[in-house]
């Protein structure tokens, strides 16, 4: 075990005050976090596809997950409307084409088309999916929070929650019947600006 640190050994601000320090480390030391690559569409059935850093899954039964948009984007406002959107598994091989969909047009821009993908027919809902995305949920909304602070400010930030209701998977990840998660090369966000990560070392540590 490491030698425990002085108080001089730490870096300490409150967030209020400002971090002090060249680019805020918060979403850095949150991190690496999965993508969360969510298509829509609006009630006149014109797609979007976009990628937020701040996404994970929340519960296991029923399969939960969730992303915030930080301020009203076209993803929160497609939601809204429809109550549905996918996510789509970013890959390496699929990050230039990822990264094209961060890309600030209107809403009338179709960023499947933007980035050279090709949207395909879910199952239970009506929003596309990703076809080159190894792995993609079909989810419906379950809760849309508008996030606020320990004082009870609203922030311009909603967290949009959806049950996962279909799950596809490419077989090639399947390994007698267990998902592989290195297999489908994931990429994972970071905070500095543009920095992303591929998986690393596996270990198995199991529960006492």
């Amino acid at each position: 075990m490491a030698q425990l640190p002085t108080p001089d050994d730490m870096h300490f601000y409150r967030p209020a005050d400002g971090h002090g320090l060249p680019h805020d480390p918060f979403n850095a030391i949150v991190g690496p976090r999965p993508i969360g690559w969510i298509s829509s569409h609006d009630a006149q059935g014109r797609l979007n596809l976009a990628p937020y850093s701040f996404f994970n899954a929340f519960n296991y039964t029923p399969p939960i997950v969730g992303f915030a948009s930080i301020g009203a984007k076209d993803s929160l406002r497609n939601i809204e409307q429809t109550g549905e959107f996918g996510w789509n598994l970013a890959t390496r091989v699929l990050a230039e084409h990822m990264n094209q969909t961060c890309a600030a047009v209107g809403p009338e821009v179709d960023e499947f088309a933007l980035a050279g993908l090709t949207p395909v027919a879910s199952r239970e809902i009506a929003v596309p999916r990703v076809s080159e995305s190894p792995v993609s949920f079909e989810c419906r909304v379950s809760q849309i929070l508008q996030l606020q602070g320990a004082a009870g400010n609203k922030v311009e930030t909603w967290l949009v929650l959806g049950e996962v209701v279909a799950v596809h998977i490419n077989q090639s990840l399947l390994v007698n019947g267990v998902y592989d998660t290195a297999a489908a090369h994931p990429i994972l966000r970071g905070g500095g600006a543009g920095d992303c990560f591929e998986l690393g070392e596996l270990f198995k540590m199991r529960r006492p």
